[in-house]
Parts: C-alpha cells; structure tokens; sequence
C-alpha cells in the first residue's frame, strides 16, 4: 500500500465525495503514472507523490460536484488534470483532454489505456483549432490563460447553455474586470493546499 493512500483517502473524506475503493485505487494508479514517466515526458515539476496527491488529485477532485455532463472538454490537459482524475470519478460523463504538446498527449493517452478508462478520447491540437462534431456541456481548463483570452479560445467549443469552469488560484481581479459577461466565482478549499483556490463559471446563453 502507498504510504500517501492514506492522505489521498483523508482528502476525499474531507471533500465529501463519495468515491468507491475502485476509484480510489484507479488514481494511485495515476498517480505511480505520472511519477514513472515524469522524467521521461517532464509531466510536471512536482516530483513527491504525495505533493502530487494534494496539487494533482484533491485540486482535480474539488471541481467534481461542479461539473455539467454529459461531455467534458479538458483544454491544455498538460499530464491529464483535471481530466484524468474527473473521468476516473464520473464514469457517466465523456470526457475530452486536449493539449498541443504530443509528447504530454502520448502520455495520457497510455494513462487512459492501462486505467482502462473507456470514457477518454486525447486530442493533440490547439485549442484555436479544434473542431468537435459535437459540443460540449462543459469546457474546463487549470492554469490555462487568462480569463478574456480563455473565453475568445474556447467559446467555439461550447454547447448553448454550456458550462466554462476555470480553475484559478486568488480571485483573478483584473482578469474579472476585462469580462463583459455574467460569472460566478466559486471558492475551493483544496486539501492539504493552503492558497486560496477558486473556480470562475461562466453559462454560454447562445450557440455560436
């Protein structure tokens, strides 16, 4: 057993998700992933598995209840957060993660097959130039861009009435101040993180 199963179980409690041990067990997997091939790719700079529990999984988990199914758009997935652990947890929804960088895609792609995660397609290309057949109810994206930028690169991609989620640390002030459309801001407490945390809604009300 990993000596951070533990922290990982304590972070979900305090989350209140109901997760099952299947899950659970599906993102320590995750997690052995990313630090296996984290040389090899350079996934992310965090190197201890159980920093990787608290910036990587729990950060991921916090937006669970906040998500709108049934399709998912994860832009500049990176190493597949929040993509990967949100796909793990909502097996109902399917799940898009996109990013431009092919080696970060080669690498979540092999993640989704030895998770055997059947809800997961991984797209190599620039947000900007991805063309769905269908749109997504939701669009999700973590230390992408900046909110105006966010809105111009991914407003193709959403379904009328679909969900923008933006995970941002502190409240992006004039980032907010630049948007002319109506948002919500969601505090996040993360886990075993001590900076502040939020998510930035905001609702297409129409297509195209």
């Amino acid at each position: 057993m990993p000596a951070y199963r533990e922290k990982l179980q304590q972070g979900i409690a305090a989350l209140a998700l109901p997760l099952a041990e299947t899950e659970i067990s599906a993102l320590l997997h995750f997690i052995k992933l990313i630090e296996k091939w984290n040389k090899t790719y350079n996934l992310t700079a965090i190197r201890d598995p159980a920093e990787m529990v608290d910036f990587h999984i729990l950060d991921s988990l916090a937006i669970l209840p906040h998500i709108q199914p049934p399709r998912i758009a994860d832009i500049g997935t990176g190493a597949g957060l929040p993509g990967i652990p949100l796909a793990i947890c909502r097996p109902d929804c399917h799940f898009t993660l996109l990013d431009s960088n092919a080696k970060k895609t080669r690498f979540v792609q092999q993640a989704v097959l030895e998770l055997g995660l059947k809800n997961v397609d991984v797209v190599t290309s620039r947000v900007e130039l991805f063309k769905p057949e269908t749109l997504f109810s939701a669009v999700l994206c973590r230390a992408f861009a900046a909110m105006p930028e966010i809105m111009q690169l991914t407003g193709h991609l959403l379904a009328e009435h679909g969900l923008l989620l933006a995970m941002k640390g502190k409240q992006p002030e004039q980032e907010l101040l630049e948007l002319s459309s109506t948002y919500r801001i969601i505090p996040l407490t993360v886990p075993g993180i001590a900076a502040e945390r939020c998510l930035i809604v905001l609702e297409n009300l129409k297509n195209g």
